[in-house]
C-alpha cells in the first residue's frame, strides 16, 4: 500500500522540486533595470579557461585573440609591458559561473582565482582575485574588471603595514600605518611650485592660521599669516625640489596625516650667501586638510 501512495505521489507531482531558471536583479540604470540574472553558456567558460592559460604562458598575442578588437586596442600596450616585466605568472581558478541579464546578449563571467608572480627584478607577490571578463555577442572579450585580496605574507601591495610608536606610548602605539589620500601629495607639490615662485600669498593657503614649523637648528616658527612674505624678502632665488613624497596616517584613526618629504633646496640670499642642502621633512595635515606643524632634518649635500 505505502509502494502504491508513493508511485502515485510522484507521478502526480505531489513531491516535485521547484526548478530555478533565475535569481538576482540587475540594478544599473538602464533599460535592463530590474532584470534577473540566468546562466549562461559553458563556452564562455572554455574561452576564458584558454585566454587565462595563454596569460599564464605569457603569450601575449594569443591572450588578444580572445579579445575584440576595440579590447586589443585599448590593452595591448599594457599587456605587452606586463608580461615583459614578469617572469613567471600563474593564475588558478577555483570557481567560474558565466551569467547574463536576461534580456541581453552580454555574458558575464565571474572568475574566482589565485595568483603568484614572480618579476624579472626579484620581487615576488601573491593575491586571491575576483574577476569579471565581459563577452560580447560574438563571444570576444570585451570588458575586464578585478578586485584583489593579499596575501598576508605578500612582500608588496599590502594596504597597511609597518608599525607607529609614537615618541611616548600611546593609545595608537602598536598600530599599522596606512597610506593617506586626502590630496596631501599634490598639496606638497604646489606648495614646491609656489615656494620656488616666491609666492607668500600662495604658500600661506597651504597652513593653518597657528602652523608651527620647528626647524633643523633648533629654532621655532609661527608660521603666522604673513610670514611667507617676509621670509622670501631675503632671497634672490629659491630651488626646493623633492625626490620623495609619502603620505601616511595610523590606521583606524581620524583622517589626520603625515607627509614625509625628501628633497633638495638651494637659497641665493640678496647678498650673495648660497644655502644649499638635502632635507628630510615630516608635514602633519590636520582635520580640515591644512599643514598644522612641520619637523625638519637638514644635511650638507652630496657632492
Amino acid at each position: 500500500m505505502k509502494r502504491i501512495l508513493l508511485t502515485l505521489a510522484l507521478s502526480t507531482g505531489f513531491f516535485s522540486v521547484a526548478q530555478i531558471s533565475s535569481a538576482g536583479e540587475w540594478l544599473g540604470n538602464n533599460d535592463l533595470k530590474g532584470n534577473p540574472y540566468i546562466l549562461a553558456s559553458d563556452e564562455h567558460m572554455e574561452l576564458t579557461k584558454q585566454s587565462i592559460a595563454a596569460y599564464n604562458e605569457s603569450d601575449v598575442e594569443k591572450e588578444l585573440s580572445f579579445y575584440s578588437d576595440e579590447m586589443v586596442e585599448r590593452t595591448k600596450e599594457f599587456s605587452t609591458n606586463w608580461h615583459s616585466e614578469l617572469k613567471k605568472v600563474t593564475n588558478e581558478p577555483w570557481a567560474m559561473i558565466p551569467v547574463q541579464i536576461k534580456g541581453s546578449e552580454r555574458v558575464h563571467m565571474l572568475v574566482w582565482s589565485s595568483e603568484s608572480r614572480e618579476w624579472n627584478n626579484g620581487s615576488t607577490q601573491k593575491l586571491n582575485l575576483m574577476e569579471v571578463f565581459m563577452f560580447d555577442k560574438d563571444k570576444k572579450i570585451d570588458g575586464f574588471a578585478q578586485w584583489r585580496s593579499y596575501d598576508s605574507k605578500n612582500e608588496f601591495g599590502l594596504p597597511a603595514g609597518g608599525k607607529f610608536y609614537g615618541k611616548k606610548d600611546n593609545e595608537h602605539t602598536g598600530k599599522k600605518l596606512v597610506f593617506s589620500n586626502r590630496g596631501e601629495v599634490e598639496a606638497i607639490e604646489s606648495l614646491i611650485e609656489n615656494y620656488n615662485k616666491m609666492d607668500g600669498a600662495a604658500c600661506q593657503e597651504f597652513f593653518a592660521e597657528d602652523a608651527v614649523f620647528d626647524t633643523y637648528d633648533g629654532q621655532r616658527i609661527e608660521m603666522t599669516d604673513g610670514f611667507f612674505d617676509s621670509y622670501f624678502v631675503n632671497f634672490e632665488s629659491i630651488k626646493w625640489k623633492a625626490y620623495g613624497i609619502v603620505p601616511l596616517k595610523i590606521e583606524n584613526t581620524d583622517p589626520e596625516s603625515g607627509v614625509l618629504v625628501t628633497a633638495t633646496e638651494k637659497r641665493v640670499s640678496k647678498d650673495g650667501t648660497i644655502w644649499e642642502k638635502e632635507m628630510v621633512e615630516q608635514f602633519y595635515f590636520n582635520l580640515d586638510g591644512k599643514i598644522q606643524y612641520v619637523e625638519q632634518w637638514v644635511r650638507d649635500k652630496n657632492k
